[in-house]
């Protein structure tokens, strides 16, 4: 069953790097920590704010949807330092039907066909979120635009020497059937269809992959 959609995600956009913490205090055990801008592009770090509360002498803290491993983490980081933000995009990924659909404040307003991972590779399922856009250059597999997901694959520790980190990107000199099971845990779509989701989608996005 598909998940029910907010017309809208809350974002943290990183104005500086954050240690992320098990509970919402400073004393709670450190999880990891998350730099202010991501690692191939530089763009600002955007998570998706899953809820807030306010900890010891009043300081406001955030629960946040973490990128990397292991996948589907979540951890607290304190308020100060992020910028508030929002997005209305969406995407669901639906492997079982080999389908990327995307809402925009809780409509479906696109469809498209892709490849999916298959049964030795297979894409992982979960709550992820695109961490940035990614134009590729002339010749690159995968072109001509990438969405790298906050999804690392379940089988590949890493991957032509990345850590195994889960996109949604082109056709371009990969090719493939669409609709048919045959990555290494990426959703591959038409260059049509990349064209346009790049234009739209930005970090923070959340997308969901179900079985």
């Amino acid at each position: 069953m598909a998940p029910r959609f907010q017309p809208t995600q809350r974002l943290a956009v990183l104005m500086v790097g954050h240690r992320v913490h098990r509970a919402p205090r400073a004393q709670s055990p450190l999880l990891t920590s998350v730099a202010a801008r991501r690692p191939i592009t530089g763009e600002q770090t955007v998570l998706p704010v899953l809820g807030r509360t306010t900890g010891a002498g009043g300081i406001p803290w955030l629960r946040v949807l973490l990128p990397g491993r292991p996948n589907g983490s979540t951890g607290w980081i304190a308020q100060q330092g992020t910028r508030p933000a929002s997005t209305g995009w969406r995407i669901l990924v639906a492997l079982g039907r080999r389908r990327v659909s995307v809402f925009w404040h809780g409509r479906l307003v696109r469809v498209f066909a892709a490849v999916v991972g298959k049964p030795s590779t297979p894409t992982p399922t979960g709550g992820f979120f695109v961490e940035e856009t990614l134009k590729m250059r002339a010749g690159e597999p995968g072109g001509p635009f990438a969405l790298a997901l906050s999804a690392r694959s379940d089988t590949l520790q890493e991957f032509e020497g990345g850590p195994g980190q889960i996109a949604i990107h082109g056709l371009s000199n990969l090719g493939g059937v669409l609709g048919a099971a045959e990555s290494h845990g990426c959703m591959r779509v038409a260059n049509a269809s990349i064209d346009w989701l790049a234009a739209r989608i930005g970090p923070g996005v959340p997308v969901h992959i179900l079985a």
